[in-house]
């Protein structure tokens, strides 16, 4: 007799790759190892840019490994399995077709006959609270009312798994918890037509809430970094302590600083020239310290707190605190974001004082600003193409990474008035800075 039923989905030391600008191949996902049987949810928990959502696309069949073997079902994924459907992070129906024709796509794609396609699709689009809605248009129906269309189509097929690309995030906060608790509701009961579900998420009170296991991933490259077991009884209560301890321990892990590199200052890994800034405002940033510096915080926030005040996910507000620990404005470790004496100096001074600092701070600790600002001081025109920077930073990431990192510098370049861009010439300059922040 089996100690566990046999796999549905089954990864070992999947890597994926892709080309880069300079022609290098960049690496997203590393020796992932995963799997998946009946009777279980499990979160793919992470960041963005953690490769969670290539490996979904992987097991989908619609991207293959570069190394390492994905199998479903004891087959080797090559092309859609059968048996796996997908929800995605958009909606994805087409506007010209009805809810009733858009659930039935994936029947009349199987060859199933048209009277047993409507009589699967009325019953899922019955299922998952649409009844009435039938004939009515996707430009007719709310966000969250379109996203349950999406779901009618994965679930009419019967899936043995159900895979979901982050399918609450374009729904406001009421609708999505609205939505979460009906699908919960349904797999407590029995009601869903699947085996199992495997959802990418970057929410970590969703990935609690919804999940028997929880895959957290590092980034850069993506690899599953550890694996939480939850035990707690559905229906959950986010107020329960337990839920909370497990939410504030997940906060800490992801928070956890990687072992330094080479290329990193004072321990903190990443933070050489092929370092990603992912894109937060001055402005933004200015507010936090503002936020931290102030009651009740006093210089010192615990992460889920703070998140839960503000309104952000954990991926948001990680950033930003990454953001000030960069800086050194804050101190960003075990899910608690901290002040440092310059974030206290800088929430206290006046808007010009505090630009000056944040100036010093961005030449001292983001090598590519220093870069930025030498080349343009040594050269007689005091300009420079913005595409002599962005090949080089495509040496060390992704053209996606690269664009969002440049786009980070023009922002804080112009706050902190150390050099302009013109957008129509796609050119650094020392001409006029203050003009253009």
């Amino acid at each position: 007799m089996l100690d566990h039923p046999p796999a549905l989905i089954d990864i070992r030391g999947v890597c994926r790759s892709f080309p880069k600008g300079s022609g290098e191949e960049l690496l997203v996902l590393e020796k992932v190892d995963l799997t998946i049987r009946s009777g279980e949810i499990v979160g793919l928990l992470g960041r963005s840019g953690s490769g969670k959502s290539t490996l979904l696309r992987i097991i989908a069949g619609l991207v293959a490994p570069s190394t390492g073997q994905a199998t479903c079902r004891g087959e080797i994924i090559a092309g859609p399995p059968n048996g796996v459907a997908m929800v995605f992070q958009s909606f994805a129906l087409f506007p010209w077709l009805t809810v009733l024709q858009n659930v039935e796509l994936g029947l009349e794609a199987l060859g199933v006959d048209a009277t047993e396609r409507r009589k699967r699709a009325l019953a899922a689009i019955d299922l998952i609270g649409l009844d009435g809605f039938e004939s009515a248009f996707p430009k007719e129906l709310s966000g969250g009312m379109r996203q349950r269309v999406g779901f009618a189509r994965a679930l009419v097929v019967h899936p043995d798994l159900l895979l979901m690309d982050e399918p609450f995030s374009a729904l406001d906060v009421l609708t999505a918890e609205t939505l979460r608790t009906d699908l919960i509701d349904l797999w407590i009961e029995g009601r869903l037509p699947i085996k199992s579900v495997l959802m990418v998420t970057h929410n970590i009170e969703e990935a609690v809430l919804m999940c028997d296991r929880i895959l957290v991933f590092s980034s850069n490259p993506g690899r599953v970094a550890a694996e939480i077991k939850v035990d707690l009884p559905h229906p959950r209560n986010r107020l329960d302590p337990v839920f909370r301890q497990l939410v504030d321990s997940i906060y800490a892990r992801m928070t956890q600083r990687p072992e330094a590199r080479p290329a990193s200052i004072e321990g903190i890994p990443g933070t050489g020239i092929g370092m990603v800034l992912h894109h937060v405002s001055s402005n933004v940033l200015s507010g936090l310290i503002e936020t931290l510096s102030g009651p009740p915080y006093n210089g010192h926030a615990d992460l889920p707190v703070l998140a839960g005040s503000l309104q952000l996910e954990a991926g948001e507000i990680i950033h930003f605190g990454e953001s000030l620990q960069l800086l050194r404005f804050a101190q960003l470790s075990e899910g608690d974001l901290v002040l440092s004496d310059a974030g206290n100096r800088f929430a206290n001074l006046e808007t010009d004082a505090r630009k000056k600092l944040f100036a010093e701070h961005a030449l001292t600790f983001v090598p590519v600003m220093a870069l930025i600002k030498r080349v343009l001081d040594e050269r007689t025109s005091h300009t420079a193409p913005v595409a002599r920077f962005r090949n080089e930073l495509e040496d060390y990431m992704s053209e996606e990474d690269a664009e969002d990192t440049l786009k980070t510098i023009v922002s804080w370049g112009r706050y902190a008035e150390l050099f302009a861009y013109d957008e129509q010439s796609d050119t650094f300059s020392l001409e006029n800075p203050g003009e253009s922040s």
